[in-house]
């Protein structure tokens, strides 16, 4: 087949949803209302963080960084997205595919560390209550945010530098409604081991390992519950990670679900709305989580909203 020029110069086309030309106008709706309310739901939470002196907590100070991750996250690929639905084009440059493969695993990857910083933070609440404040003093979470960050920037750097070197195909079509990586590795002329060793690399440091840290961490947590003798205590206990416990579910779920239906249907339409759920609906579900199972933040919210809601004394704050 006939190869592009190594530089990488020309254009990609986005398949995606372009191909529903009866439904364009309610797919239309339907992505530009979650995407919206995905962008007021987070910017939300991290006003109100910010706002409320009972929100300076290191569990907040982490939401406050995951719900931004969310905000950047969705508005790496859904823009465009919208912009072709509306103009019925399918074009997306070389450049720009290459910047959303960078921003998409970026804020990918730094959804996976944050939940993994979350995790220990409620571990060391739940399983070390009386030490808390001296191991989840400021300075650590400062560091535990930035390495987040920093790792993922590292991380991407290396995935998206590799594709810099491919040469690609006449066939430059991606059935996808964003340039995810896999799909565009599949377009390449050359050679792509060194790239296939990087993502696995990758995958495995920033997705394994911070699942594997998750879940020793609510293997303690709940080992640790289950000798709370008191009922009251054990749901006090489960009640303050209940929400980011959700959102991990949830996190993973639909991420694993990317990948299971990929492998089983590959480029079906069953993949692309999987898509869909990993990219958009989970963004948008975790403001709601956090804020319809957190009173904390519920109250917090009424006030940044001209709404006061007094806080209950037995309000279960991230220091008990």
């Amino acid at each position: 087949m006939e190869r592009r020029n190594e530089t990488g110069v020309g254009n990609f086309l986005l398949l995606g949803f372009i191909e529903d030309s009866d439904l364009q106008p309610l797919l239309f709706g339907l992505f530009l209302s979650m995407y919206l309310v995905t962008m007021v739901g987070n910017l939300l939470i991290i006003l109100a963080t910010i706002s409320d002196p009972h929100l300076h907590t290191p569990m907040y100070f982490f939401l406050s960084n995951l719900s931004l991750a969310d905000i950047c996250f969705t508005s790496t690929t859904v823009p465009k997205m919208l912009v072709n639905m509306q103009t019925r084009s399918k074009v997306i440059t070389y450049e720009g595919c290459l910047s959303q493969i960078f921003f998409f695993i970026v804020f990918g990857c730094l959804d996976n560390l944050l939940l993994t910083v979350m995790a220990y933070d409620r571990f060391v609440a739940i399983c070390h209550p009386l030490h808390y404040t001296v191991i989840m003093n400021p300075r650590l979470c400062g560091l535990l945010a930035q390495g987040s960050w920093f790792i993922s920037v590292m991380g991407s750097l290396l995935e998206t530098l590799t594709v810099l070197k491919l040469s690609f195909c006449t066939n430059v079509e991606i059935p996808h409604f964003f340039c995810d990586l896999p799909e565009v590795l599949k377009l390449a002329c050359s050679d792509t081991l060194v790239n296939n060793i990087v993502v696995y690399f990758v995958t495995i440091v920033l997705a394994v390992f911070p699942l594997s840290g998750i879940l020793f961490s609510y293997s303690q947590i709940f080992s640790s519950v289950l000798r709370i003798s008191s009922a009251r205590g054990k749901d006090k206990a489960f009640s303050t990670c209940g929400s980011h416990l959700s959102v991990v579910s949830l996190f993973y779920g639909t991420g694993l679900g990317v990948y299971l239906s990929s492998a089983a249907t590959p480029s079906s339409r069953t993949s692309l709305m999987a898509s869909v759920m990993y990219t958009m609906v989970t963004p948008m579900l975790n403001p709601f989580i956090y804020s319809l199972k957190n009173r904390d933040m519920k109250g917090a919210l009424g006030r940044l909203l001209g709404k006061a809601t007094p806080l209950n004394e037995g309000t279960i704050t991230c220091l008990s």
